[in-house]
């Protein structure tokens, strides 16, 4: 059986970590062509103008040619600039459009992620989402190896808004729960997949490793036990040892996770539910994958012990839990509490597309199942909040 692990070259998380930055950026040259977001930018300028200076190198902004959207001009446009200005290396910095358009100029070739928020594991993938300069989505792109340098600077990430920390708990949360469907179908994971745009043209699979089987629970374990530590530590702006073990938690084994471990029923699910436009306007991408991981708990029976050790580590940190807490907004203004049969049927047929990784489940599931899924997952929830 061929199997396949991916992982960056190097990661590496710490107190006022984007001090060093000049440090990897001289191990590939003198110049880096920086990709961020403005408002990210702004908050570590003096970080990086301290680097530059320290470190004797060059970060070359790239002005306005990023716009905040990962689209195939936009990083044409990059890709010239950058060999225009003789770039050394690329570096991403910020949330998930600058690391995913980062990842694409690069296209395999030396890159430094420095996420500024903790709220998906994307930061260690060897993907990208690729997005039209109308914003709608385009295509998925794999490069042939993850990111050189993943740099973490946790002064950063503890004083960005707790809500980013606990939605990269709820993105974490599926981890386990998708590796284990994955072994237990002997589904193929995105680790094995060449590089280029769409994984569809990919010829060569390869099944997950023990390794990323154990990240996963690894994954789970921390949440479980310094989840609610963590939060309450980035309430405070604070850097402990458990938002250490959670940052360490979000990013790294996650995105280790998903990648060499499998996707399953809660990603699949969670893009389905994107189709409503009032989950999709209310939730981030973390806070609805937690919701599509009880939904994959209902979906396959799991014992309730399980069920609930979620339910309270959702209760604990503030995760969704039912339909009505994924349409609340960040005002606590409560949109709608259900979904009409139409929608429940269109979720569902977004969520059985041929391509989804719902059906890297170890049975065939249908749309019904996945409508049945919901609605029960979406009665539990209420039932433990006492709202019905």
């Amino acid at each position: 059986m061929r199997k396949a692990f991916i992982c960056p070259t190097k990661y590496v998380q710490g107190e006022n970590e984007l001090l060093n930055l000049g440090y990897f950026v001289k191990t590939f040259g003198k110049k880096a062509l920086l990709i961020a977001d403005p408002f990210a930018y702004k908050l570590v300028k003096d970080k990086l103008d301290a680097t530059e200076k320290q470190y004797g190198v060059e970060l070359i902004s790239c002005g306005d040619i990023f716009k905040g959207e990962c689209s195939r001009n936009v990083v044409k446009k990059l890709q010239e600039f950058a060999k225009a200005n003789k770039c050394a290396c690329t570096i991403g910095l910020g949330g998930g459009k600058a690391i995913d358009t980062s990842k694409c100029v690069a296209a395999g070739n030396p890159l430094i992620i420095c996420p500024t928020i903790a709220a998906t594991d994307a930061p260690t993938s060897h993907s990208a989402v690729l997005y039209t300069d109308d914003h709608e989505f385009d295509d998925y792109a794999y490069f042939r190896q993850s990111p050189s340098v993943v740099l973490i600077d946790l002064n950063v990430i503890a004083n960005a808004p707790v809500r980013f920390l606990v939605s990269g708990m709820g993105d974490a949360l599926s981890t386990y729960f998708e590796a284990r469907a994955n072994f237990k179908s002997v589904s193929n994971v995105n680790a094995g997949l060449p590089c280029g745009a769409n994984r569809a043209k990919g010829t060569l699979l390869a099944y997950g490793t023990h390794t990323a089987a154990a990240i996963g629970e690894l994954c789970y374990k921390n949440l479980i036990s310094d989840g609610y530590k963590a939060m309450m530590a980035c309430k405070e702006h604070a850097v402990t040892q458990a938002f250490e073990k959670i940052v360490e938690t979000n990013i790294l084994l996650s995105g280790l996770g998903f990648e060499s471990g499998g996707l399953a029923a809660a990603h699949a699910i969670h893009d389905g539910l994107t189709v409503v436009h009032d989950i999709h306007a209310c939730k981030m991408h973390g806070e609805i994958v937690a919701f599509g991981t009880l939904c994959q708990l209902v979906l396959e029976n799991s014992p309730e012990e399980e069920l609930f050790e979620v339910l309270d580590f959702c209760d604990t940190v503030g995760l969704p839990m039912c339909l009505e807490d994924l349409m609340t907004d960040k005002d606590g203004n409560v949109l709608r509490s259900s979904l009409s049969d139409e929608e429940l049927k269109a979720v569902a047929a977004k969520t059985c597309i041929p391509d989804e990784s719902i059906h890297n489940m170890p049975f065939a599931v249908t749309e019904d199942m996945v409508i049945a899924a919901i609605k029960t997952a979406d009665k539990i929830g209420r039932d433990y909040k006492g709202l019905d």
